[in-house]
């Protein structure tokens, strides 16, 4: 049954990622008004989570962030679908860097780079750093039940070079490749909610105490590595601009946590500069504590 659900899927995903863009983004209107006009897909929790993180706005302007929010969820997730057959030239055209030469500094400081960015504007785009770096690329990808699609979304993420790392084996692939002498950078997507029974961090997070994933950060101080935050920005439809930003490159010496806080803090700064390209479908506020 997952096999046929693919050989059925497929075919339309590739059609879709061979439009032209003008057409391309015609298509991701049409989806916008099926998935937010008549389905209505997770409309309570988007407009939940943005009244309750922005109550300072009037409920006019909240809606007007959630219609802009669904536009571009539909422009995302079909970008991901276009990632299929999108060449190197033109995703170098539409996913640029402002500072690449900070990190090419930091790829000759011989540690390897722990690389933390937010499920915010084009996260599915930034493996266009693939294509300017030194050292190999890894991201931390949670896996697909369907092995068929899980084999797809590994295709599409690792186009430029990339290596998916599951998360339940991150700790031991990344040790190896240290052992080996293999440096490389890791991207983790580190916004989203962690279990709270296993959280050992929780703090400010647009205003309420939410637990926070602290993988990264353990990683960075087990194995001595440096650590990014890649803030993407969206510039216009389908054009984006990404800069790295130091959170720490001598972690021994940051104390406990002050890497993930300052992740945090810059993700909250992005949210606030435009909320309408962050993801709001998920609960990342379920186990809040209290608000400010």
């Amino acid at each position: 049954m997952q096999f046929l659900l693919y050989i059925l899927v497929y075919p339309i995903l590739w059609l879709i990622s061979i439009l032209p863009f003008p057409l391309f983004y015609l298509f991701s209107d049409c989806i916008c008004f099926l998935v937010y006009r008549v389905i209505g897909y997770r409309k309570k929790t988007v407009r939940a989570n943005i009244a309750l993180t922005l109550p300072h706005l009037t409920t006019q302007e909240q809606r007007k962030i959630e219609r802009k929010f669904y536009s571009h969820m539909c422009d995302l997730f079909l970008e991901m679908i276009k990632t299929l057959t999108i060449t190197k030239s033109e995703i170098q055209k539409r996913f640029q860097f402002t500072n690449l030469e900070l990190f090419h500094e930091y790829e000759l400081k011989n540690k390897s780079i722990i690389l933390f960015y937010a499920h915010y504007a084009s996260y599915e785009w930034s493996i266009a750093l693939g294509t300017h770096i030194n050292i190999k690329g890894f991201g931390i990808y949670k896996k697909i039940q369907n092995k068929y699609f899980d084999n797809l979304v590994k295709k599409i993420r690792s186009r430029f070079d990339a290596v998916l790392i599951d998360t339940k084996n991150t700790v031991k692939e990344v040790v190896e490749n240290e052992e080996k002498g293999i440096k490389g950078v890791y991207g983790f997507i580190s916004d989203q909610n962690p279990k709270p029974n296993k959280a050992q961090l929780w703090d400010k997070f647009m205003g309420y105490t939410v637990p926070i994933h602290t993988g990264g950060e353990m990683l960075a101080r087990k194995l001595d590595m440096n650590v990014l935050y890649m803030k993407i920005e969206k510039v216009k439809r389908g054009h984006y601009l990404a800069t790295f930003i130091p959170l720490s490159d001598n972690i021994q010496n940051e104390p406990e946590f002050e890497v993930s806080r300052k992740f945090i803090k810059e993700v909250e700064k992005q949210i606030y500069e435009a909320p309408e390209f962050y993801l709001w479908t998920h609960k990342r506020w379920k186990h809040k504590k209290e608000s400010l």
